[in-house]
């Protein structure tokens, strides 16, 4: 059986695997001291000690109960944007130019350089294991889905509206196509160089980047065409993030043009459905409704996968399986948070 919890110290080999396996275009560091210093971050987020949510960050992973080993990791930075680290993003912009004589009409694609000092919530760093990426056991829906049973059932720590900062295709060599016909002749820094600068000052990027509008019709076909567009590794993650209500509102990273996709908290389908309801003692025989099921065990945060069976209003009966991982566990509260799983 599987469960997503709060990332700990002893995660940390298994997430410095997954970590390399993820690369430099994840949000995972690589070194170990980065790491552990991510963890006791996100530990002293989840144990409600970071009041500040710009520096509050959240580091699930997703545990497999029998082999006692992390599998997969995903993030929640609880606010991506201040007046001291604000979020970028080029806002992509349809334009249409007509002449009457001539009779001809252009559509254009502009480019405008913004930057938000009261920034949403930010989700990223999804990684799992190849080995258990089966469609039969979901896990990839549980990793992904997990963060946001979390956000439900503690909304007052995370902005009104969620964002995912989706990869795009890169170059075989690592390039990035816009930052070349973009971003490198507005700063003089190769790509690698440029996100490396980023993740510790963003001064540069306002400092340099034009404020006027760049029409894209200036930047080869590859580069244009690079423009919001998701890569083969980040396709599946976008596709479990819009059947739960993100959509992609014309915003790209201004480094290499992936997409961000954008929700309100309260409108996300799994917040918006999720449900506090007793767990019946008796467990549910046959059939029922595959679920995701959040609660705490000792203030902490578990979330899993399970069958329910509506009993009434206020309550549910469980698969076995499910029922026999929460008496072992031990719930802080007799009512677990609940919503069906999409499909």
């Amino acid at each position: 059986m599987f469960v997503v919890r709060a990332a700990e110290q002893r995660d940390l080999e298994s997430l410095l695997e997954l970590a390399k396996s993820l690369g430099t275009a994840g949000n995972l560091p690589q070194e170990p001291s980065e790491m552990l210093s991510l963890i006791s971050h996100s530990e002293a987020s989840f144990a409600g000690q970071e009041k500040d949510k710009s520096k509050a960050v959240y580091l699930f992973v997703l545990e497999d109960l029998e082999q006692n080993a992390s599998v997969g990791a995903s993030l929640v930075f609880a606010k991506h944007g201040t007046a001291d680290s604000p979020h970028t993003y080029l806002q992509v912009i349809e334009k249409t130019q007509r002449d009457s004589g001539s009779g001809i009409e252009i559509k254009h694609q502009l480019l405008r350089f913004e930057f938000d000092e009261d920034g949403p919530t930010e989700i990223g760093g999804l990684i799992l294991n190849p080995k258990f990426r089966s469609k039969p056991k979901a896990l990839g829906k549980l990793l992904s889905y997990g963060r946001f049973i979390y956000m439900g059932m503690f909304p007052e720590r995370f902005e009104e509206r969620v964002i995912a900062e989706l990869l795009p295709p890169f170059n075989p060599d690592g390039t990035s196509e816009l930052w070349e016909a973009f971003g490198q002749r507005f700063t003089g820094l190769d790509y690698q160089e440029a996100d490396r600068r980023s993740r510790v000052d963003k001064e540069f990027i306002k400092n340099l980047f034009p404020s006027e509008d760049v029409y894209t019709r200036l930047f080869s076909k590859k580069a244009q065409a690079a423009i919001g567009k998701t890569g083969e590794s980040t396709r599946a993650a976008q596709v479990l993030l819009e059947r739960i209500g993100f959509s992609y509102l014309n915003a790209v990273d201004p480094f290499d043009g992936g997409p961000h996709l954008e929700a309100k908290l309260k409108e996300i389908t799994l917040i918006k459905r999720l449900e506090s309801l007793r767990a019946s003692s008796e467990a549910s025989r046959s059939g029922g409704t595959r679920s995701l099921m959040g609660w705490t065990s000792g203030g902490k945060f578990f979330c899993g996968l399970c069958q329910k069976k509506q009993r009434d209003a206020h309550s549910i009966q469980l698969d076995e399986e499910s029922l026999g991982l929460l008496a072992k566990m031990r719930p802080d509260h007799e009512r677990v948070f609940v919503v069906t799983l999409p499909y």
